[in-house]
């Protein structure tokens, strides 16, 4: 068998690449070197900036030029870096060696020594798995998540006042609203969503057991814990001053928590959206040219909540292994984290594709009020609650004298279909006051619905 041109092996890098790909400006191995390069440069400047080891500090054109070095990475840094690499057998000191080599060309040769000066790769790492994970979340998993949610907010509002059949444990249940139920979502999401948005993302600047060490042998004047502090800080992430070599992850297990505890809610409203499909609450709006069966032609199947729920799967197994992992480090460092965290774009890839395939799908769908409606006229025994709840109240009120309401009222409806006429004929017969009478007469299962409508106010 004559075997395949180079393909990708991920469909993350294949089938669903358009739907991802922006991820891979930050979350790929050359988003991070350019994070890498980034780090580097400013570490660099920081250093000129406060006149260290006598080096002057730099004018505005010679910082220009070397913040090109990262504004402008491109396929001639990826490619000088992988030819690196394959000498050096480590990737932050190739980062290293290409800073170098454009000082040179920079005519900034004498500044080489303060590259990656006092510094371990852990502290260019962590700072620059900061950068590449805040901008990605905070430009592209969470404008998408908001997405979602402001289609369930626009959907819950649509469809606050359409009174639907709740089914608890699948079976026939005291009424809601459509809105009310996607409401829910919105509400669960938001809420995840505002604790997602308030997360620290940390690095460690302090060298090769986070003692400041070499720093202080270099130079033992300077408030170097400051100094970094300040460094990190104006990089706009969140400084860490008490690490082993290593940063130790925990904002990462947060933040990934979170992101799987909002992927477990999409799931859940993957899988609802599916069951409402099915019973025929929704109907899909055909796409033009689309093929719902290669052999049924009048199908249209639910693939969007479909995919949604399998990569929610995945992206879930893949966040909780980096959770579990990252949070342990042997002694002051191992190499576990390196691996595993080459992983984060792969586990915010298939959230980012099930978030696009989620709003795509909530975007497919109409409501079929008539099939509410029906379901809802053919389940009048669900007004047993309020039936039985209002003789409560009477006999509280001492205008009533029946036994165990609860029990009558299981008698007549448990495992019964009841229509209408029978059960206004059961309330016409109650020993209740006529005002508990008539309210009870004039409810149906329809009308039966508290203030769901209310509820979607509070999304």
């Amino acid at each position: 068998m004559t075997p395949l041109p180079p393909q990708p092996l991920s469909p993350l890098d294949g089938r669903y690449r358009p739907a991802v790909a922006p991820l891979a400006d930050y979350l790929s191995e050359a988003g991070l070197n350019r994070a890498r390069v980034e780090v580097e440069v400013e570490w660099l400047i920081a250093l000129a900036d406060r006149g260290l080891f006598g080096v002057a500090p730099l004018g505005a054109a010679e910082k220009a030029g070397l913040r090109a070095l990262y504004l402008e990475f491109g396929q001639a840094e990826i490619d000088w870096l992988a030819a690196r690499e394959a000498i050096t057998r480590h990737d932050v000191k190739a980062v290293e060696y290409l800073v170098r080599d454009r000082l040179d060309r920079l005519g900034l040769g004498a500044l080489a020594e303060l590259t990656h000066f006092a510094c371990t790769s852990e502290d260019i790492n962590s700072t620059a798995y900061a950068l590449t994970v805040q901008r990605a979340v905070t430009r592209i998993w969470l404008p998408k998540l908001q997405a979602v949610i402001a289609a369930l907010a626009a959907l819950a509002t649509a469809h606050r006042d359409v009174p639907m059949l709740a089914r608890t444990h699948g079976q026939p249940a005291t009424p809601t609203t459509m809105g009310k139920e996607i409401g829910v979502f919105a509400w669960r999401l938001g809420r995840v969503a505002r604790q997602i948005e308030a997360t620290e993302y940390l690095a460690k600047f302090s060298g090769a057991t986070g003692t400041w060490s070499a720093h202080l042998a270099a130079e033992p004047g300077v408030d170097w814990p400051a100094l970094c502090r300040g460094f990190i800080e104006s990089l706009g992430i969140g400084f860490n001053p008490v690490t082993t070599q290593i940063e130790s992850h925990d904002w990462q297990v947060e933040l990934y928590d979170r992101i799987r505890h909002a992927g477990g809610i999409l799931h859940n409203l993957a899988t609802d959206a599916w069951t409402y499909i099915a019973l025929g609450y929704f109907a899909q709006i055909p796409v033009a040219g689309a093929t719902g069966s290669s052999t049924m032609p009048h199908k249209i199947n639910p693939i969007r909540f479909e995919n949604a729920e399998a990569n929610l799967e995945i992206a879930g197994g893949i966040l909780g292994t980096l959770a579990q992992t990252l949070v342990t480090s042997r002694l002051q460092r191992d190499l576990t984290d390196s691996t595993t965290q080459r992983n984060i774009g792969v586990a915010l890839g298939h959230s980012l594709l099930a978030l696009d395939n989620l709003q795509r799908g909530l975007g497919e769908i109409a409501l079929a009020e008539a099939v509410l409606r029906a379901d809802l006229d053919a389940n009048w025994e669900v007004l047993a609650e309020a039936i039985q709840t209002v003789v409560r109240a009477e006999i509280a009120a001492g205008r009533s004298r029946i036994a165990d309401p609860y029990a009558l009222l299981k008698d007549l409806t448990r495992g019964r279909r009841v229509g209408a006429e029978d059960l206004a004929a059961f309330v016409r017969g109650l020993d209740i006051g006529e005002a508990a009478r008539a309210r009870l007469l004039a409810l149906t299962p329809a009308t039966y619905t508290g203030l769901a409508s209310a509820v979607v106010d509070s999304i």
